[in-house]
Parts: C-alpha cells; structure tokens; sequence
C-alpha cells in the first residue's frame, strides 16, 4: 500500500537527508524525531478507514514538519529547505482534500 503513496515516499527520503545532517546531539535528535513523526503519522493515516482519522494523522505529520522547519530556520540548514517546502505543499494538499 505504501509503495504507491507518493507523499510517504518523500517523507521518508527527507528523514534520511535530515538523518545526514551534522547538528548539536540536541538539535539533531529533536529534528530526527520530528522528521520520523512526519513519515509516521503519513503511513498511520493512511491505514485508516474514516477520512476524519486520516485527516488526523495527516495534521499531525504536517505539524511535525512544521517543527522541522523551525529547526532548520533555527539551525540555518538552507540545503533542507526546499525539500521541506516540497513536502510540506504536499502533506497541505492531503490535509485539505
């Protein structure tokens, strides 16, 4: 199923960039949590059988990335962002079908 979920297969190319990055152990562990709930709660929603749980869990992963975005503003990780940006247009779409 998730193999053709083209949202969650970006979500998880973005947590191996963001695992790459070279941060404080404080500063990477928040954005490797964050960027890990945001492919987690994709795949969760997308098991779900109500479209108001999937939209949840949809929320849920589009305010994980949110928080990776403050990290990489915080952090100055200009490489991240793009990607992020891209990600983020995406999980907004899933939220707001």
């Amino acid at each position: 199923m998730l193999q053709n979920f083209r949202t969650h297969a970006l979500a998880v190319e973005f947590y191996k960039e963001c695992k790459k990055v070279t941060l404080p152990a404080y500063a990477k562990d928040q954005l490797r949590r964050a960027a890990f709930s945001v492919a987690l709660n994709l795949a969760e929603g997308a098991a779900r059988p109500s479209l108001k749980d999937r939209l949840r869990f949809y929320s849920i992963s589009l305010a994980s990335l949110r928080e990776v975005q403050s990290v990489i503003q915080l952090e100055g990780l200009s490489q991240l962002e793009p990607k992020a940006d891209h990600l983020g247009a995406c999980i907004y779409k899933l939220v707001h079908q």
